[in-house]
């Protein structure tokens, strides 16, 4: 996968960025790995060039919500992964409508989106770990 990155260019949704920063609040403070972890995520997000980051507008977070509870009611989702299939579809459509593809690992959820809309375009990994 480093490779077709390397080839690539990378473009970022705001709402990725919200992900990672969500992860910096909810770790734990006190845990060995914490510093490394954030000092991971600092990097990352510092080196998105702005040119290549993407807000979502209305209309794709309108229709993210709706898809989202589709996908909710579909995959039997409840509190905890509500708002993880809320980002999933925000970054599906956010993507779609810039025309381009979602590099994702999470082959279940997106795979539904898929289904649900097949005119998406996602790029699956699997973690070589």
């Amino acid at each position: 996968m480093a490779d077709l990155l390397d080839i690539r260019h990378s473009n970022h949704s705001t709402i990725a960025i919200q992900e990672l920063m969500h992860t910096v609040g909810v770790l734990e403070p006190a845990h060995k790995g914490t510093k490394t972890a954030i000092q991971q995520i600092r990097a990352t997000v510092r080196a998105m060039p702005a040119h290549r980051v993407f807000t979502p507008d209305a209309d794709v977070l309108g229709r993210a919500a709706l898809l989202s509870g589709m996908l909710c009611r579909l995959q039997g989702y409840h509190r905890d992964a509500r708002l993880r299939a809320l980002h999933d579809s925000v970054l599906f459509l956010q993507a779609q409508k810039l025309g381009l593809a979602v590099l994702t690992a999470n082959i279940s959820d997106f795979d539904y989106l898929l289904q649900l809309m097949p005119t998406g375009r996602v790029l699956f990994y699997r973690s070589t770990n």
